[in-house]
């Protein structure tokens, strides 16, 4: 279980548990203006239930595990924010909308080539097999408005290969944060916001999680403080 400042994540039943991608994800995402919301991969539910507390929208979160998708919709309904977000147990890749989404997360499964697991159901939820960079691009410019965002978190090194292929797909790149662990870590994780449609060259900054092993940087406090305990 983890507990957060306004709500409680439970995820014994969950092949991927609470991690900093995800709560990274779910405090950068821009959705302050977003009417409907997509996370695609809930999970747990953690990325769906933050952009519920940093927003107003109605949101709905896919998840292809049964047992995770019942979990997460355990976590919504305990959270403050039940009446606005519902769970579906589907494979992304067939979910459809009548309405398009001003905004779609994902903290997507990204290993397609490293040694495998024997647990089954972590190997599904962090390797591409079933989502890949290619076919979750191109459903989320399916089901978002024009001008609507897609947000995830990646591996740094795979950067330029969602870029190019986001330009395939209708979607450029708007907001790129370059995230590292220490002041003198080179950056492995990156947050990346597309957008559906055309748009210059994308913002790019760099993001320190830590000044010291065990010591929040000051931006991660800013980003983080409405969520962590531990962030007064």
């Amino acid at each position: 279980m983890f507990q957060f400042k306004q709500f409680t994540i439970r995820q014994e039943r969950c092949a991927m548990k609470v991690g900093t991608d995800g709560c990274l994800l779910g405090s950068w995402a821009d959705v302050s203006q977003c009417k409907r919301i997509l996370d695609i991969g809930t999970g747990s539910g953690l990325v769906a239930i933050m952009c519920a507390q940093r927003s107003n929208a109605a949101i709905i979160g896919v998840e292809i595990d049964s047992e995770a998708a019942a979990q997460a919709a355990e976590n919504v309904a305990h959270s403050p924010w039940s009446n606005r977000i519902d769970i579906i147990n589907c494979d992304a890749l067939e979910y459809s909308s009548a309405e398009p989404f001003d905004a779609i997360v994902s903290n997507p499964p990204f290993f397609s080539s490293s040694l495998k697991c024997p647990d089954k159901a972590r190997t599904f939820a962090r390797h591409d097999d079933s989502l890949s960079c290619s076919s979750l691009l191109k459903k989320a410019s399916e089901l978002l408005c024009t001008g609507g965002t897609l947000s995830v978190v990646l591996p740094h090194d795979v950067l330029g290969t969602w870029c190019d292929e986001a330009l395939f797909k209708g979607l450029s790149a708007r907001r790129i944060t370059r995230v590292r662990t220490l002041p003198h870590k080179a950056a492995k994780r990156v947050l990346i916001e597309f957008v559906k449609g055309a748009h210059p060259l994308p913002t790019v900054n760099d993001f320190t999680l830590e000044e010291t092993p065990g010591s929040y940087s000051p931006e991660a406090c800013e980003l983080l403080r409405d969520f962590y305990l531990k962030i007064k």
